[in-house]
């Protein structure tokens, strides 16, 4: 646990070094709503023991929000951004943040913006995933062992994801742009060269961008977003690309929401396969395989692939910076009562 809290301590610095975030702080909520956190935790933990896959759908919700004005919680307003081409039929998890809102709101009324909880949310979703795939392991052992295991939650964190610490003091956007949405977030159809632009012009290194991608190492995919790869493109692997095409037809309009993990070496945990499956030509999408494609991302994949440390700490990193794009802080904004709706 030495390097956890190591890990944890260098986030902070780290995040509390940029300007962006300089008006925000982890302990924003220690006086105002002690109790906030684990609110939200539960909330998160409950509903990703219920349906794994919830887990990457709140952290894809968060990112989602941070590239569009930055992280204002303007993806949850119905309509506008959420009827963008990127997000429409396929954003989920509206439903946790809404729960996790409304229990918030019992026990401090007006006080935590959508924004912090969405950001929350994705990193407990993460730690929720690690602990759920640990405690799987551990039951199989128990059963191939023979003998009676326990699954402890601080065990687990050892042979999970990251954590990170979360900046907090963000309130929350009274506007949403669909058209930003199209225009910011990168497709997967995306390039390498439009990726590392794209994530720049967000402040983020191209070594955030091979990071944070590493996000789908769990989740999965609509089949319309992967058939050209799987029918059209020869840098991925013959008996990979066969194994989809059973669930995903060549023609357009048909199964185009059938959907394929992201990570189909361990789809529910989150470690760093995604990579050493990137190295195989076994990349869902085409944006991910452009990562380990002959170009001047491969070296930081093969690095992540042969060290997961090295994946968890330069994640952790990446997501706090991407968690202090452009904050409202202060008097901007406003603390919505319902994270649908402005008041």
């Amino acid at each position: 646990m030495a390097w956890a809290s190591s890990l944890g301590l260098m986030v902070l610095v780290a995040a509390m070094a940029s300007p962006a975030s300089a008006q925000l702080s982890a302990t924003f909520y220690d006086t105002s709503c002690p109790n906030a956190l684990s609110t939200i935790r539960s909330v998160v933990t409950a509903a990703v023991n219920s349906e794994p896959r919830m887990g990457a759908s709140l952290l894809r919700l968060h990112f989602h929000d941070c590239f569009v004005q930055g992280c204002d919680a303007s993806v949850l307003l119905s309509g506008q951004e959420q009827n963008a081409f990127p997000n429409a039929g396929s954003l989920r998890g509206f439903n946790v943040i809404d729960n996790a809102k409304t229990r918030v709101e019992a026990i401090c009324n007006r006080t935590v913006s959508c924004a912090d909880i969405l950001a929350v949310a994705a990193r407990d979703s993460v730690v929720a995933v690690s602990v759920a795939s640990c405690c799987f392991l551990l039951l199989a052992l128990a059963f191939i062992c023979r003998h009676w295991l326990i699954c402890n939650p601080l065990n687990c964190m050892q042979l999970g994801g990251p954590s990170w610490t979360v900046l907090l003091g963000r309130r929350d956007s009274t506007t949403a742009s669909q058209a930003l949405a199209n225009s910011d977030l990168p497709p997967p159809s995306s390039d390498l060269a439009s990726l590392i632009g794209n994530f720049s012009n967000k402040g983020l290194d191209v070594t955030d961008m091979v990071a944070l991608s590493g996000a789908h190492t769990i989740g999965q995919a609509q089949c319309q977003n992967f058939r050209d790869r799987i029918y059209n493109e020869t840098n991925i692997n013959s008996a990979f690309a066969t194994s989809l095409r059973a669930n995903c037809p060549r023609a357009s309009g048909t199964g185009d929401g059938n959907l394929a993990p992201l990570d189909a070496t361990t789809p529910n945990a989150f470690d760093n396969a995604y990579y050493t499956n990137l190295m195989s030509n076994r990349g869902l999408l085409h944006s991910d395989q452009v990562l380990f494609n002959g170009g001047s991302t491969d070296n930081t994949v093969r690095n992540f692939a042969s060290d997961k440390a090295a994946f968890s700490s330069a994640f952790a990193s990446a997501m706090v910076k991407m968690a202090n794009l452009g904050p409202l802080t202060g008097s901007q904004g406003q603390i919505r009562l319902s994270c649908s709706k402005v008041n």
